[in-house]
This record gives structure tokens, C-alpha cells and sequence, in this order.
């Protein structure tokens, strides 16, 4: 009922998940990202696979012998579908026996994509190609190019309902986490949510406090700078904002 990509970028350190089903929320039960590993599980959720799995990847569990574990130690093993990225860069998968048709998943050196309740093997390959032919992209766009396409190819083969896109840069929290749970074009809409992000969330979360540095950017004044940029940028391009918020009240004394 869902079909998913993970992708790292070994460059940037970039590591991200995007999702889309005819299921409510997907977009909160498939993907579970770490600041080097990933799991999306799905078909017949079991969100231990997800929490135990990104528990046990960090710890540098490798993905082949952590998903061949989970398979013997789930009673559920044939109507569960899950693919994992590891912290040395490996990916695996499983895709039980009686997950529903069209079922199954594709791994490379940098992604993989898995899809369960299909409408055929062409939806899993248009992800999986569409994501490795656009480098051209940032992460976030990429990922959505992959979905689009897959979505193109046939997607969920009962319609579309959910979708969500994580991504993490090196930390346990995640870097962009959006989501839309019950849409009927959930990835339109993700591209939507994406737009508004770029507004002002993705410059403050450029400047959030990380590992190496406890308190991050303290100073709002090249903050502010980019974000004005930008909208100036846009007001030039003639993009109004898409943003559904209202407008800023300020109260005066």
C-alpha cells in the first residue's frame, strides 16, 4: 500500500526518505532516519523494525544481517515489506511473500526504493531511475522528482491519500520533516509545504545548534538577511508567497 525511497548523499552527509501511499499519515509510520542510518517499514507496519532498526544501525549493526534478524524474529515476516540503510553506506531489504501485488524493492550504491500494493514493477523502477538520473538536484527535490515519477509510472494502485519527506544532515534530528496526511494529491502538496519551507524554516534551520557546535547561530541579523533575500527574489521573479498562514499581526503599544 506505499512506496518509498531512501537516498544518501556521501558528500553532504545528507540522508532522507520520502513516502507516498493511499493509507492515511504514512508519512509517520514509514520512515525512520538517524543522523547515519535509515529504515522506512511498511505493507503491514511493524514500527519496531523502524525503532529498534535505526537503534541497532547506529550502534553498527550491519542492514543484511539486521533485516535477515527481524524476518526470523517477526512472526508477521511474510506481510511486512522494509528496507534499511546502515551507518557504513549498505542498504537492504525485505519484501515478504504474501505482501500484496504488485510487490517488491531495488537497491543501488546510494538509494534504494521499495513498493508494495502496486500497480506493477514500473513504479519502483521510475522512482529508483528518476532519482539516480537527477543529481542535478538538492536532496529534497530530487526525492520528490523520484516520487513524481513513480507516482506517473501508476503509484499506489488503490489512489493516493498521504506523503511525507525526512531529511537529516549528520544529527539525530532531522533537517527538513514535512508531511501530509489526507490530501488528494499528496505530493503536490508536498511540493507546496517544500516552497513555504524555503521561505524562512530552511534558513533558521541552516543556523540550528548540532553536535559540533552546542549553540549554533545566536545572531538573527544573517538570518533575517537571507530570508529577505529571498523574498525579494521572489517579488522580482513575480512568485508570490504560497504560504496558507495568515498575515503577521503586530500589536501596538
Amino acid at each position: 500500500m506505499t512506496y518509498s525511497i531512501i537516498a544518501r548523499n556521501p558528500e553532504t552527509r545528507e540522508i532522507g526518505i520520502a513516502v507516498a501511499s493511499r493509507f492515511f499519515a504514512c508519512g509517520a509510520a514509514v520512515p525512520y532516519v538517524g543522523r547515519r542510518v535509515a529504515v522506512a517499514t511498511q505493507a503491514f507496519v511493524n514500527p519496531l523494525w523502524g525503532t529498534e532498526g535505526r537503534r541497532m544501525l547506529e550502534n553498527g549493526e550491519a542492514a543484511e544481517a539486521l533485516i535477515a534478524e527481524f524476518a526470523a524474529r517477526d512472526a508477521g515476516r511474510d506481510i511486512r515489506q522494509c528496507h534499511m540503510l546502515d551507518a557504513a553506506g549498505n542498504f537492504a531489504a525485505h519484501t515478504g511473500k504474501d505482501c500484496v501485488d504488485w510487490a517488491g524493492h531495488r537497491s543501488g550504491s546510494h538509494h534504494s526504493v521499495a513498493g508494495n500494493m502496486l500497480t506493477g514493477p514500473e513504479v519502483v523502477a521510475a522512482t529508483f531511475d528518476t532519482y539516480a538520473a537527477r543529481d542535478d538536484l538538492p536532496m529534497a527535490e530530487r526525492l520528490l522528482a523520484a516520487m513524481r515519477a513513480g507516482e506517473a509510472a501508476g503509484g499506489d494502485k488503490r489512489g493516493r491519500q498521504a506523503a511525507g519527506l525526512v531529511i537529516h544532515r549528520g544529527e539525530d534530528h532531522a533537517y527538513l520533516d514535512l508531511r501530509v496526511d489526507d490530501h488528494a494529491d499528496p505530493l503536490s502538496e508536498l511540493d507546496r509545504l517544500l516552497e513555504v519551507a524555503g521561505e524562512r524554516y530552511l534558513h533558521v534551520a541552516e543556523a540550528m545548534p548540532s553536535r559540533h557546535n552546542f549553540s549554533g547561530t545566536t545572531d538573527r541579523a544573517p538570518i533575517d538577511a537571507a530570508i529577505l533575500r529571498g523574498e525579494i527574489a521572489r517579488q522580482k521573479a513575480g512568485k508570490p508567497s504560497r504560504s496558507l498562514a495568515t498575515d503577521t499581526v503586530v500589536k501596538k503599544e
